[in-house]
């Protein structure tokens, strides 16, 4: 199993823990992003000729409701981090995905929506999905990417440095599609693909904006710690976010297939039976 022994420990998976627990009652008031995902991935699925007997999804909660006969999904196990967004769903699994939350081979699909961006070893979560997927099994993910809410880190640090001469962390960093398309080859999936969604999201009250977040679960999730965000600052940083009025989001899918012998492979260099410059100059 491949992991990244020296993944730097970024994030506080206790606090995230904490958020998402707080966040189950208030989830539904705003989950525009997560239904925005859902809908994605129930299209991705009922583009694949073929069905799951057995699946999990992980971060879905009730959303697993959007699934459609279409998408050929059968047995589902529910997991998340905080057993509050599970919202009473059968057989439920509260674990941690860096840590693996399902028996080896046991899985046709595996469903991750938008969580993965909080894990700090993200090859080895990744690693331990692939391991709970059967040979020949589907694992898609929504998470989000490098651009997401870079107004809102600008309006943090213009406000931090004007008021206190310096900043502190209090957005998230968010891998990159390069990055993240390598770290599914370095965990052992085949035919890996990974694309963005760009969304823009306009906001007349700044301070929606952080009511979204922490009813998504998405406050607090760095384990070093920042300067306290008293009024002042929290004002000033609103106040330069009012002047953009736009968050950002980019949800990244990846896509991934367990090994098998029935699926296609590259070709290896200096296979191929004609040249690309005798294809160029027979189509010239």
């Amino acid at each position: 199993m491949t992991t990244d022994k020296t993944a730097p420990v970024i994030f506080d998976r206790a606090r995230i823990r904490q958020a998402r627990e707080r966040s189950g009652v208030r989830f539904h008031a705003h989950d525009f992003l997560h239904r925005r995902a859902m809908a994605d991935i129930v299209d991705r699925l009922e583009s694949v000729t073929r069905s799951f007997e057995k699946a999990a999804f992980y971060g879905a909660g009730g959303l697993v409701d959007m699934l459609t006969p279409d998408a050929g999904v059968g047995w589902i196990a529910h997991g998340d981090l905080a057993g509050a967004r599970l919202e009473g769903r059968r057989p439920a699994v509260v674990a941690d995905e860096e840590r693996g939350a399902f028996a080896p081979q046991s899985l046709d699909l595996i469903v991750s929506l938008l969580t993965l961006h909080d894990a700090n070893d993200i090859i080895g979560a990744l690693a331990q999905w692939r391991a709970a997927l059967k040979p020949d099994g589907l694992f898609l993910a929504a998470l989000f990417g490098e651009e997401t809410l870079h107004e809102l880190k600008a309006a943090f640090y213009a406000a931090e440095s004007e008021l206190a001469g310096g900043v502190s962390p209090r957005i998230p960093p968010f891998s990159g599609i390069r990055d993240l398309g390598a770290a599914l080859q370095r965990a052992g999936f085949a035919l890996p693909v990974v694309d963005v969604d760009k969304v823009a999201v306009r906001y007349g009250e700044p301070l929606r904006l952080l009511k979204d977040l922490r009813g998504m679960g998405e406050t607090a999730s760095l384990r070093a710690g920042a300067r306290p965000l008293g009024r002042r600052l929290l004002a000033r940083a609103l106040r330069h976010f009012a002047a953009e009025g736009v968050a950002h989001f980019d949800i990244v899918y990846l896509t991934g297939w367990a090994p098998h012998a029935s699926q296609q492979k590259p070709l290896k260099p200096g296979t191929a039976a004609r040249s690309l410059a005798d294809a160029v100059k027979k189509s010239g």
